[in-house]
């Protein structure tokens, strides 16, 4: 079982910033791939930003310039940077990581989301 644990979200005027943290715990061999994705309220979850274990990233237009995705691979973790933070970057934001058990290659896991708020 792997779990992800995240961290640091919260309320947040227009303008400001937030790090989001996630660590994975677990029967880790690997960890692939890891990303966010957020989902605000009526819409369908969408692709923040990702990145590889190699540290190639991947980022929504909507947030490029704005936001920053790290990892540290010798703790199991990624960060996500936001900054100059608009309103509609409010959403509930998942973690999601692809990793090896060692015995299956490709397993999938999600974080139980955190939320953000951008308001005066």
């Amino acid at each position: 079982q792997v779990q992800l644990v995240e961290s640091g979200g919260g309320l947040v005027q227009p303008g400001g910033s937030l790090r989001l943290s996630c660590a994975a715990s677990g029967s880790i061999f690997s960890i692939n791939a890891m990303g966010w994705y957020r989902q605000a309220p009526g819409k369908e979850r969408e692709l923040v930003a990702a990145i590889t274990s190699g540290g190639s990233t991947n980022y929504a237009d909507s947030v490029k310039g704005r936001f920053t995705i790290s990892r540290d691979n010798a703790k199991n973790t990624v960060y996500l940077q936001m900054n100059s933070l608009k309103p509609e970057d409010t959403a509930v934001y998942y973690c999601n990581a692809g990793y090896s058990d060692g015995v299956l290659p490709y397993l999938e896991v999600w974080g139980q989301g955190t939320l953000v708020t951008v308001s005066s």
